[in-house]
């Protein structure tokens, strides 16, 4: 829902993967942002209308990506779909990240536009520390980027998971992603993906961004 630059990129994006879309906009004129040759279908219409969506063909839906420019809007489709019709894959862009936290909560996974822009340019001037790259539909567990101190190079998954009380998914090392396990030793420059429960990832970033305690 919602054929805006996002919108509009997403549906050629996945019909590029080769998948069956549908777009859906109250605006008709908002369709010649697609490409000439996209196949998919343009529904006009409200995304949280039912008429609609049965249009789209909601019955046989995988996934539903509410992008419009407003926030209710996206939320109430979001709704819909997923409480209504039982659709597992649905996320909805939020500009208010107060909000998203709360539909986090609810089980509809959410972007916060102006929180995940400003995360990538904190990132950028102060690498320290960790950013959400995923939560779970019930917002309890995260997949963290994590800069970690260098004190920690040359130490094991293993005792950085025991550490910080988080599990290691994988690292990027050079440009490729690296699945981790137990024996493997974080080199420099690695950049650390953590899986952490919500009340640890604040305990996670403090011990992971300092240098490891030495041991007497």
């Amino acid at each position: 829902m919602g054929c805006g630059r996002v919108g509009a990129t997403l549906a050629q994006s996945l019909e590029n993967y080769g998948h069956s879309v549908a777009v859906i906009d109250q605006n008709p004129e908002a369709f010649r942002r697609l490409s000439p040759d996209f196949g998919g279908k343009k529904v006009t219409g409200l995304g949280f209308d039912r008429d609609t969506l049965h249009q789209a063909g909601i019955d046989d839906t995988f996934g539903f990506a509410a992008v419009s420019d407003g926030d209710n809007s996206n939320i109430l489709a979001a709704r819909v779909v997923r409480e209504t019709y039982g659709i597992e894959n649905v996320v909805a862009r939020i500009y208010d990240p107060h909000r998203a936290e709360i539909y986090q909560r609810l089980g509809i996974s959410t972007v916060a536009t102006v929180r995940w822009t400003a995360d990538q340019v904190l990132r950028r001037m102060l690498p320290m520390g960790a950013t959400d790259e995923y939560r779970d539909p019930s917002g309890q567990i995260g997949l963290c980027q994590v800069d970690v101190h260098e004190g920690w190079y040359g130490h094991s998954i293993r005792s950085i998971e025991e550490a910080s009380g988080a599990r290691s998914a994988f690292v990027s090392r050079y440009g490729d992603g690296v699945i981790t396990h137990a024996d493997m030793v974080l080199q420099e420059n690695d950049i650390l993906h953590m899986l952490v429960r919500s009340d640890r990832s604040s305990d996670m970033e403090r011990i992971l961004t300092h240098a490891p305690k030495v041991e007497s």
